[in-house]
């Protein structure tokens, strides 16, 4: 996750302090808990492009031998394959 989990935590608060505030959500429960729902929802949202990272790296180093043999730059390869993969699933990153 590119971003510091502190740094998630005060943007979830912020959120729900703007939404709480304008009356945007009625909230009857404590407001930690509505920020623990919100800081999940981001975090789980951040951790999409670091999973696929992950499995562009593994389909990458499965075909290491083939991208060598073909002299083929790591990095052109890793966002060609990001982008095909995001785009299948119909990520926005």
């Amino acid at each position: 996750m590119r971003i510091q989990k502190e740094l998630v935590e005060r943007i979830s608060k912020k959120i729900v302090s703007a939404l709480v505030e304008g009356d945007f959500i009625v909230w009857e429960d404590r407001p930690e808990k509505l920020v623990a729902i919100v800081d999940e929802i981001i975090t789980e949202d951040l951790m999409v492009e670091d999973r696929l990272n992950e499995e562009v790296r593994q389909l990458i180093e499965s075909r290491t031998q083939e991208y060598e043999r073909d002299m083929m730059d790591y990095g052109r390869v890793f966002q060609m394959v990001k982008s095909k993969l995001a785009r299948e699933r119909g990520l926005i990153l």
